[in-house]
């Protein structure tokens, strides 16, 4: 089985070409589970890659779509949301809002809808690069359609 086989990235590729993505997605040879990683194997700033990051808010799956180049003040966008604090979600957490493993969530191709929020920051970029539902796959993406393939709500993370 090839990488564009798995299950996961399969379901990120269609969920991508049923949405209008203008995107593919990519496979890279080596893993990019932080975005120091993915940033070098595309030969891009830190700051042009979308940490996808869940948070477990009281039982709801929060999904933060973060510039690689910021940590996320997770007070402020608790308070944002209007939920009393985001925690720290599981990998199992993770795995069953999304489909997902930690280090390959994608910001598409969920199981179900996931509460998004997208950093401001990333809008500074022509091009964003984003997770394809595993650590070794990515898809090029622009802000304004990162929030229109998410329905996401811009946020101030930092």
């Amino acid at each position: 089985m090839t990488l564009t086989d798995h299950p996961a990235v399969r379901t990120v590729s269609a969920a991508l070409h049923e949405r209008g993505a203008s995107g593919v997605v990519r496979i890279l040879p080596d893993s990019a589970r932080t975005a120091a990683e993915a940033a070098a194997a595309l030969s891009v700033e830190v700051g042009a890659i979308v940490n996808s990051l869940v948070f477990d808010a009281d039982g709801e799956a929060v999904l933060i779509l973060t510039s690689g180049a910021h940590r996320v003040d997770t007070a402020k966008v608790a308070a944002d949301a209007g939920v009393p604090r985001l925690d720290r979600a599981t990998p199992e957490f993770v795995r069953t809002h999304t489909g997902q493993a930690i280090g390959g969530v994608s910001p598409v191709g969920h199981p179900g809808t996931v509460r998004t929020y997208v950093d401001h920051w990333l809008e500074r970029h022509d091009t964003v690069w984003a997770a394809a539902g595993h650590p070794h796959a990515v898809f090029p993406t622009t802000y304004a359609e990162l929030l229109a393939l998410t329905g996401g709500t811009p946020v101030d993370v930092a």
